[in-house]
Protein backbone atom coordinates (compact mmCIF):
# COMPACT_ATOMS: atom_id res chain seq x y z
CA UNK A 1 0.00 0.00 0.00
CA UNK A 2 1.65 3.21 -0.87
CA UNK A 3 -0.62 5.17 2.07
CA UNK A 4 2.33 5.76 3.78
CA UNK A 5 5.36 7.04 2.11
CA UNK A 6 8.36 7.28 4.36
CA UNK A 7 9.69 10.82 3.06
CA UNK A 8 13.10 9.54 3.86
CA UNK A 9 12.63 7.27 1.30
CA UNK A 10 11.10 9.70 -1.30
CA UNK A 11 14.30 11.63 -0.92
CA UNK A 12 16.88 9.42 -1.30
CA UNK A 13 14.67 8.40 -4.72
CA UNK A 14 14.42 12.34 -5.62
CA UNK A 15 18.45 12.86 -5.36
CA UNK A 16 19.32 9.70 -7.13
CA UNK A 17 16.50 10.81 -9.64
CA UNK A 18 18.43 14.50 -10.02
CA UNK A 19 21.67 13.32 -9.65
CA UNK A 20 21.53 10.52 -12.57
CA UNK A 21 22.93 8.15 -10.28
CA UNK A 22 23.35 5.85 -7.17
CA UNK A 23 26.91 6.74 -6.69
CA UNK A 24 26.16 10.35 -7.28
CA UNK A 25 23.06 10.79 -4.97
CA UNK A 26 25.89 8.77 -2.18
CA UNK A 27 27.88 11.04 -2.99
CA UNK A 28 25.74 14.19 -2.53
CA UNK A 29 24.31 12.95 0.68
CA UNK A 30 27.58 11.55 2.04
CA UNK A 31 25.78 8.01 2.93
CA UNK A 32 26.88 4.52 1.16
CA UNK A 33 25.43 4.02 -2.53
CA UNK A 34 24.32 0.49 -0.27
CA UNK A 35 22.16 2.59 2.04
CA UNK A 36 20.94 4.17 -1.19
CA UNK A 37 19.90 0.76 -2.90
CA UNK A 38 18.26 -0.68 0.26
CA UNK A 39 15.93 2.38 0.64
CA UNK A 40 14.72 2.62 -2.52
CA UNK A 41 14.04 -1.37 -2.86
CA UNK A 42 11.50 -0.38 0.25
CA UNK A 43 9.81 2.90 -1.64
CA UNK A 44 9.28 0.61 -4.77
CA UNK A 45 8.25 -2.27 -2.08
CA UNK A 46 5.89 0.58 -0.82
CA UNK A 47 4.31 1.56 -4.05
CA UNK A 48 4.93 -2.02 -5.83
CA UNK A 49 5.99 -0.28 -8.54
CA UNK A 50 9.68 0.15 -10.06
CA UNK A 51 10.73 3.51 -10.15
CA UNK A 52 14.03 2.80 -12.23
CA UNK A 53 15.09 1.00 -15.24
CA UNK A 54 18.52 -0.12 -15.88
CA UNK A 55 20.11 0.96 -18.89
CA UNK A 56 23.99 -0.03 -19.55
CA UNK A 57 25.60 1.26 -16.94
CA UNK A 58 22.78 3.94 -15.56
CA UNK A 59 19.46 4.59 -14.43
CA UNK A 60 16.27 5.74 -16.20
CA UNK A 61 13.25 6.64 -14.80
CA UNK A 62 9.93 4.52 -15.66
CA UNK A 63 6.92 6.34 -16.50
CA UNK A 64 6.04 5.41 -12.64
CA UNK A 65 9.13 7.22 -11.48
CA UNK A 66 8.60 9.84 -13.44
CA UNK A 67 5.04 10.70 -11.90
CA UNK A 68 7.01 10.29 -8.49
CA UNK A 69 9.50 12.60 -9.56
CA UNK A 70 6.86 15.18 -10.57
CA UNK A 71 5.33 14.79 -7.06
CA UNK A 72 8.60 14.92 -5.30
CA UNK A 73 9.73 18.00 -7.07
CA UNK A 74 6.44 19.71 -5.27
CA UNK A 75 7.19 17.92 -2.41
CA UNK A 76 10.66 19.41 -1.58
CA UNK A 77 10.18 22.56 -3.29
CA UNK A 78 7.11 23.45 -0.54
CA UNK A 79 8.87 22.14 2.11
CA UNK A 80 11.89 24.01 1.45
CA UNK A 81 9.29 27.16 1.14
CA UNK A 82 8.25 26.43 4.00
CA UNK A 83 11.29 25.95 5.95
CA UNK A 84 12.50 29.51 4.56
CA UNK A 85 9.49 31.17 5.30
CA UNK A 86 9.36 29.78 8.98
CA UNK A 87 13.22 30.09 9.76
CA UNK A 88 13.76 33.52 7.78
CA UNK A 89 11.54 35.78 10.45
CA UNK A 90 11.28 35.25 13.90
CA UNK A 91 7.38 34.25 14.72
CA UNK A 92 5.40 34.71 17.67
CA UNK A 93 6.29 32.40 20.73
CA UNK A 94 9.90 32.54 19.80
CA UNK A 95 11.38 30.04 16.91
CA UNK A 96 14.07 27.66 16.97
CA UNK A 97 18.02 28.59 15.55
CA UNK A 98 19.29 25.93 14.36
CA UNK A 99 23.72 26.31 13.77
CA UNK A 100 26.00 23.18 12.94
CA UNK A 101 29.63 24.54 13.89
CA UNK A 102 32.67 22.65 12.08
CA UNK A 103 34.48 20.78 15.07
CA UNK A 104 37.78 22.10 14.10
CA UNK A 105 36.69 25.85 15.18
CA UNK A 106 37.81 26.55 18.60
CA UNK A 107 34.50 26.61 21.23
CA UNK A 108 35.54 29.97 21.99
CA UNK A 109 35.28 31.69 18.91
CA UNK A 110 31.70 29.52 17.81
CA UNK A 111 30.35 31.63 21.03
CA UNK A 112 31.96 34.96 20.47
CA UNK A 113 30.23 34.31 16.51
CA UNK A 114 26.36 33.04 18.15
CA UNK A 115 26.25 35.63 20.95
CA UNK A 116 24.87 38.11 19.27
CA UNK A 117 22.17 36.01 17.71
CA UNK A 118 21.21 35.43 21.35
CA UNK A 119 21.52 39.31 22.29
CA UNK A 120 19.87 40.54 19.03
CA UNK A 121 17.04 38.49 19.22
CA UNK A 122 15.43 37.70 22.04
CA UNK A 123 12.88 35.53 20.56
CA UNK A 124 15.23 32.93 19.65
CA UNK A 125 16.19 29.35 20.84
CA UNK A 126 19.91 28.23 19.96
CA UNK A 127 20.44 25.12 18.99
CA UNK A 128 23.93 24.01 18.65
CA UNK A 129 25.57 21.17 17.15
CA UNK A 130 28.88 20.48 15.92
CA UNK A 131 30.97 17.67 13.49
CA UNK A 132 33.18 17.20 10.69
CA UNK A 133 32.61 19.54 7.81
CA UNK A 134 30.85 16.73 5.41
CA UNK A 135 27.94 15.73 7.81
CA UNK A 136 26.98 19.46 8.71
CA UNK A 137 27.09 20.51 4.78
CA UNK A 138 25.05 17.79 4.20
CA UNK A 139 22.32 18.73 7.44
CA UNK A 140 22.18 21.90 5.66
CA UNK A 141 21.17 20.78 1.95
CA UNK A 142 18.44 18.77 3.81
CA UNK A 143 17.47 22.11 5.58
CA UNK A 144 17.50 20.16 9.22
CA UNK A 145 20.24 23.86 10.27
CA UNK A 146 19.75 27.06 9.48
CA UNK A 147 23.71 28.15 8.98
CA UNK A 148 26.73 26.25 9.26
CA UNK A 149 30.02 28.24 10.90
CA UNK A 150 33.14 27.05 8.92
CA UNK A 151 36.47 27.58 8.83
CA UNK A 152 36.45 25.95 5.02
CA UNK A 153 34.28 27.67 2.63
CA UNK A 154 31.95 25.79 0.78
CA UNK A 155 32.86 24.30 -2.80
CA UNK A 156 31.36 22.80 -5.63
CA UNK A 157 33.14 19.34 -4.51
CA UNK A 158 30.05 19.51 -1.47
CA UNK A 159 27.34 18.93 -3.97
CA UNK A 160 25.22 21.56 -1.71
CA UNK A 161 23.62 24.63 -2.97
CA UNK A 162 24.53 26.63 -0.41
CA UNK A 163 26.31 30.69 -0.13
CA UNK A 164 29.38 31.62 1.69
CA UNK A 165 29.18 34.89 3.90
CA UNK A 166 32.75 35.59 4.91
CA UNK A 167 33.31 36.27 8.49
CA UNK A 168 36.73 37.49 8.65
CA UNK A 169 40.07 36.04 9.55
CA UNK A 170 43.15 36.20 11.88
CA UNK A 171 46.72 35.19 12.08
CA UNK A 172 47.77 31.24 13.65
CA UNK A 173 49.75 30.85 16.96
CA UNK A 174 51.67 27.73 18.02
CA UNK A 175 51.55 26.54 21.19
CA UNK A 176 53.42 23.83 23.25
CA UNK A 177 53.36 23.16 26.84
CA UNK A 178 56.54 24.81 28.80
CA UNK A 179 58.82 22.00 29.20
CA UNK A 180 58.38 21.12 25.06
CA UNK A 181 58.43 24.87 23.87
CA UNK A 182 61.92 25.03 26.37
CA UNK A 183 63.30 22.43 24.57
CA UNK A 184 62.38 23.92 20.69
CA UNK A 185 63.65 26.86 21.53
CA UNK A 186 62.31 30.50 20.44
CA UNK A 187 64.16 30.80 16.74
CA UNK A 188 60.81 30.41 15.05
CA UNK A 189 59.76 29.11 12.77
CA UNK A 190 62.79 27.15 12.65
CA UNK A 191 62.19 25.41 15.72
CA UNK A 192 59.45 23.44 14.43
CA UNK A 193 61.36 21.62 12.03
CA UNK A 194 61.74 18.22 13.17
CA UNK A 195 58.98 19.33 16.60
CA UNK A 196 56.52 17.19 17.27
CA UNK A 197 53.28 18.25 15.76
CA UNK A 198 49.55 18.11 16.31
CA UNK A 199 47.35 19.16 13.00
CA UNK A 200 43.76 19.18 11.43
CA UNK A 201 42.88 16.36 9.55
CA UNK A 202 43.86 17.36 5.73
CA UNK A 203 39.35 18.08 5.13
CA UNK A 204 40.41 21.11 6.40
CA UNK A 205 41.34 24.35 4.45
CA UNK A 206 43.55 25.41 7.37
CA UNK A 207 45.59 22.14 6.97
CA UNK A 208 45.97 22.18 3.42
CA UNK A 209 47.35 25.76 3.87
CA UNK A 210 49.72 24.85 6.84
CA UNK A 211 51.19 22.13 4.92
CA UNK A 212 52.40 24.79 2.09
CA UNK A 213 53.68 27.23 4.40
CA UNK A 214 56.26 24.65 6.02
CA UNK A 215 57.27 23.58 2.37
CA UNK A 216 57.26 27.04 1.64
CA UNK A 217 59.87 27.32 5.12
CA UNK A 218 61.61 24.17 4.19
CA UNK A 219 60.44 22.99 7.45
CA UNK A 220 59.65 19.28 8.23
CA UNK A 221 57.33 18.99 11.67
CA UNK A 222 57.01 15.03 12.87
CA UNK A 223 53.40 14.80 13.09
CA UNK A 224 52.07 12.97 16.11
CA UNK A 225 48.32 13.26 15.61
CA UNK A 226 45.56 14.61 13.04
CA UNK A 227 42.30 15.63 14.18
CA UNK A 228 38.82 16.76 13.71
CA UNK A 229 38.23 18.78 16.64
CA UNK A 230 40.12 21.29 18.20
CA UNK A 231 39.10 20.75 21.90
CA UNK A 232 40.91 17.02 21.48
CA UNK A 233 43.93 19.14 19.53
CA UNK A 234 44.11 21.16 22.62
CA UNK A 235 43.69 18.41 24.97
CA UNK A 236 46.54 16.71 23.75
CA UNK A 237 48.39 19.46 23.10
CA UNK A 238 48.19 20.04 27.34
CA UNK A 239 49.57 16.45 27.78
CA UNK A 240 53.04 17.28 26.04
CA UNK A 241 52.31 15.11 22.99
CA UNK A 242 53.13 18.39 20.56
CA UNK A 243 52.97 21.83 19.32
CA UNK A 244 49.27 22.71 18.28
CA UNK A 245 48.64 25.72 16.02
CA UNK A 246 44.77 27.77 16.68
CA UNK A 247 43.66 31.13 15.72
CA UNK A 248 45.87 34.24 17.32
CA UNK A 249 42.83 35.43 18.55
CA UNK A 250 42.07 33.15 21.35
CA UNK A 251 46.01 33.07 22.40
CA UNK A 252 45.08 34.40 25.88
CA UNK A 253 42.22 31.89 26.36
CA UNK A 254 44.39 28.70 24.82
CA UNK A 255 47.26 29.91 27.67
CA UNK A 256 45.20 30.25 30.74
CA UNK A 257 43.22 26.94 29.87
CA UNK A 258 45.51 24.83 28.73
CA UNK A 259 48.81 25.85 30.56
CA UNK A 260 50.81 26.45 27.34
CA UNK A 261 52.63 29.34 25.78
CA UNK A 262 52.92 30.68 22.57
CA UNK A 263 56.38 29.37 20.62
CA UNK A 264 55.57 31.67 17.92
CA UNK A 265 52.76 33.16 15.56
CA UNK A 266 52.29 34.30 12.18
CA UNK A 267 50.14 35.84 9.39
CA UNK A 268 51.24 33.96 6.63
CA UNK A 269 48.83 31.56 7.66
CA UNK A 270 45.04 32.94 7.44
CA UNK A 271 42.62 31.41 9.37
CA UNK A 272 39.55 31.96 7.91
CA UNK A 273 35.87 31.95 8.76
CA UNK A 274 32.22 31.66 7.39
CA UNK A 275 28.52 31.27 7.71
CA UNK A 276 27.06 29.30 4.85
CA UNK A 277 23.65 29.54 4.45
CA UNK A 278 20.84 28.67 2.36
CA UNK A 279 20.32 32.45 1.51
CA UNK A 280 22.32 33.93 -1.08
CA UNK A 281 21.49 37.19 0.32
CA UNK A 282 21.30 37.43 4.21
CA UNK A 283 17.65 37.94 5.46
CA UNK A 284 17.31 36.04 8.67
CA UNK A 285 17.45 38.40 11.58
CA UNK A 286 20.17 35.96 13.28
CA UNK A 287 22.45 34.63 10.65
CA UNK A 288 22.91 38.57 10.03
CA UNK A 289 23.49 39.28 13.89
CA UNK A 290 26.19 36.57 13.62
CA UNK A 291 27.76 38.52 10.06
CA UNK A 292 27.69 41.52 11.57
CA UNK A 293 28.97 41.45 14.51
CA UNK A 294 31.84 38.70 12.85
CA UNK A 295 32.80 41.38 10.76
CA UNK A 296 32.80 44.13 12.87
CA UNK A 297 33.59 43.28 16.41
CA UNK A 298 35.55 40.08 16.69
CA UNK A 299 37.71 40.35 13.53
CA UNK A 300 38.29 43.97 12.97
Amino acid sequence: MADSINYKHLHYFWVVAKEGSIAKAANRLHITPQTISGQLALLEDRLNQPLFDRVGRGLELTETGRLVLRYADDIFALGKELSDVLRGSVVAGGSEFIVSAASTIPKTIVYKMLEPAIRDCPDITLTCKEGPIESILAELAVHEVDMVLSDTPLSAAYSVKAFNHFLGECGVSFFALPPLAQKLGSDFPANLNKAPMLVPTRQYAIRQLFDIWVSEHEIVPEIKGQFDDSALTKAFGHTGLGVFMMPSIVEEEVCETYAVEVIGRTDEIKHRFYAISAERKVTHPAISAVCDTARDEIFN
